[in-house]
């Protein structure tokens, strides 16, 4: 191979690059119908491809009939049964294509009478708990649709004859809010019944609201108890105030009017004691300084017995 043949080889090489590189860079535009993808008969829709600024091309395809329109929008004043069906989209820039869009599957309501539904056992559900709504249909439809209102897809869609059965296990605040249903046939997907009456589901608080009453009940009974037994006297550091300084004074008052009892019973006691032993005293020192009694006279006496005669021997 010349040099120059395989300079060329390697420049369509790299173009190929380029052009695969540009393909891949161009992102997937997005489809949605407003207000809505659930249709009623009669009512109007618009459906809207939405893609980057600058493309030069969109394309908007109906899959089933495999029809298209070179626009990015599709107005539909008063809806009909021939619109329903699968869409995608796609937009062009310069000679590259995008990728497309995801589907958008626009269905008519309205088609048949309404289904009913309730819920099992009531609407008003306590957290935690199990709950089933139930969606019956007087004809023989083998395919159910639920929705909560605020969500964008169903629910669930069992296959059923008659009615169909939506478990809700382990109920939360999350599943509260408005639900329908509707029903329809398997061989014509897109045609649905009218939308069934509002059901409101109600996910009860009141075991967690009892709960915490209680525990706020219990808590303030033990406060209650704790405060009439018990007096928090102020720290020696910090002034009495209130009831406490109260409580203060009239205590110091009582141990001041006990010291000075028990110090006045024990003067008295002193004092008894003082006078008790002082007297004895008094008394013997009086008997020490008394006068001694006179000797008997026992000349005299002998004198007088011999007659009044004196002795001469003595």
């Amino acid at each position: 191979m010349s040099p120059t043949m395989a300079a060329f080889f390697c420049l369509g090489l790299c173009l190929g690059q380029v052009i695969q590189a540009q393909k891949g860079l161009l992102p997937k535009p997005s489809l949605q119908a407003r207000p809505g993808s659930l249709v009623p008969l009669g009512k109007p829709v618009t459906i809207s491809c939405q893609g980057p600024p600058g493309a030069d091309l969109y394309r908007l395809e109906e899959l089933i009939s495999r029809k298209y329109l070179d626009q990015a929008e599709l107005s539909i004043s008063a809806m009909e049964q021939r619109f329903v069906g699968r869409y995608r989209c796609s937009y062009q820039s310069g000679t590259t294509w995008s990728p497309p869009s995801n589907q958008l599957e626009l269905v008519a309501t309205g088609v048949f009478t309404k289904p009913s539904l309730s819920a099992q056992p009531s609407t008003a559900v306590a957290p935690g708990a199990d709950v089933t709504l139930r969606c019956h249909s007087q004809y023989g439809f083998d395919q159910f649709a639920l929705y909560k209102e605020g969500d964008t897809g169903p629910y669930k869609t069992p296959e059923r004859w008659y009615q169909a059965d939506f478990p809700i296990t382990t109920v939360t605040a999350a599943h509260s809010g408005t639900y329908q249903c509707y029903s329809f046939s398997s061989s014509s997907p897109y045609l649905w019944s009218a939308p069934s009456d509002p059901l409101e589901l109600v996910v009860t608080e009141f075991s967690e609201a009892s709960k915490k009453l209680n525990h706020s009940l219990v808590n303030e009974v033990a406060t209650t108890e704790t405060s009439r037994n018990i007096t928090i006297l102020p720290k020696e550091s910090d002034p009495p105030t209130g009831l406490a300084f109260q409580y203060y004074t009239r205590s110091n008052l009582v141990r001041i009017c006990l010291g000075a009892v028990v110090l006045i019973l024990l003067v008295g006691l002193l004092a008894e004691d003082w006078h008790s032993r002082k007297k004895p005293l008094t008394h013997r020192v009086r008997a020490v300084h008394r006068p001694l009694p006179p000797l008997p006279q026992t000349q005299k006496s002998h004198s007088c017995q011999d007659g009044g005669q004196p002795d001469d021997h003595n």
